[in-house]
């Protein structure tokens, strides 16, 4: 992924590069966006809407759809500079006298409901979450830890009913959450399984797989971390208790010497601990079984451990 194009830019242009999408599809997509991106002007007893846009694809995209279906003169595509930012250009729909095609999209700005006229099937509620996606959508880097794609919106009932539309979709069950942030209301998914079956459900199928492609890389480099991290722990923790174990053994050996133990499976260990300081019981266990020709295991290991252990206490006179 092109480190210079954000992550929800990527989505957005792959959404807007479906050359094969269906009438129905499109409409929904339409609808959706003009709710959510359009700003509404009223002269002369008419209603123009304004669409506004950074990214000049999917401006255009929109442009296009509208011309293509809709009988009108009325709807002209400019630009401007912006004022604070020179090198960023805002793109600009323009409807004129748009009551017409808001009614034909279903777009009602008052009410929060969602028509079934425009929505009604898993390809139009793919279509119109995929508008209200491109309209105010955003999605983490999948290369950060922290998963988050969310959809902000002005209505706090239209919201609601954007929510539910994820329960009407038969293909995925999902279900988003709702929370305010200022005067804005948000439907956000914080979960990566959950932002992937959204990524598939609005027709991004090429995002959804370098999301799921840079989760599986994070996840096993945080794997491997995870292990490296935990052999250090297991390699710190053994080394602290050879030490100790040593310790020991020569306080045995010189007290009384090892050779007094008159149990040659704990001189032989004594021998190998003072040798091997590294060593994990385990791989004692396996030095002895060679040394003796028969299988010892670790507990045995463990077992004459303690008995070392409570001879060095016994001999040091250490209340327990």
């Amino acid at each position: 992924m092109d480190k210079k194009i954000t992550f929800s830019r990527l989505v957005k242009e792959e959404l807007v590069s479906d050359v094969t999408m269906s009438h129905e599809r499109l409409l929904a997509l339409l609808s959706a966006y003009i709710r959510i991106n359009g700003v509404l002007s009223f002269s002369n007893k008419k209603i123009d809407v304004y669409l506004k846009s950074e990214n000049a694809k999917i401006i255009k995209f929109i442009y296009k759809g509208l011309k293509d279906n809709f009988l009108t003169s009325n709807i002209s595509l400019n630009y401007s500079k912006k004022s604070n930012n020179k090198r960023k250009t805002n793109y600009i729909i323009e409807i004129i006298d748009a009551e017409n095609l808001l009614n034909e999209l279903s777009v009602n700005y008052i009410e929060g409901k969602i028509s079934k006229e425009i929505v009604y099937d898993d390809e139009t509620i793919s279509g119109y979450l995929a508008g209200a996606f491109l309209a105010s959508g955003s999605i983490n880097s999948p290369e950060t830890s922290n998963y988050h794609l969310e959809i902000s919106l002005v209505s706090e009932n239209y919201a609601k009913w954007l929510s539910r539309l994820f329960a009407k979709y038969h293909k995925i069950e999902m279900e988003p959450k709702i929370t305010s942030r200022r005067d804005k209301y948000i439907i956000y998914f914080k979960k990566g399984d959950q932002i992937s079956n959204f990524l598939i459900m609005i027709g991004a199928a090429n995002s959804c797989m370098e999301f799921e492609n840079q989760r599986a890389y994070r996840d096993f480099s945080n794997n491997a971390n995870r292990l490296a991290n935990l052999d250090a722990a297991n390699l710190s923790r053994t080394i602290s208790k050879a030490e100790e174990q040593i310790m020991e053994i020569k306080y045995i050996d010189e007290k009384l010497g090892i050779h007094a133990l008159h149990n040659p499976k704990k001189e032989m260990l004594c021998y190998f601990r003072l040798d091997n300081e590294s060593s994990s019981m385990s791989e004692l266990a396996n030095m002895l079984s060679k040394e003796f020709g028969y299988v010892i295991t670790k507990s045995n290991v463990n077992h004459l451990f303690r008995d070392l252990h409570e001879l060095y206490i016994k001999l040091r006179g250490i209340e327990v």
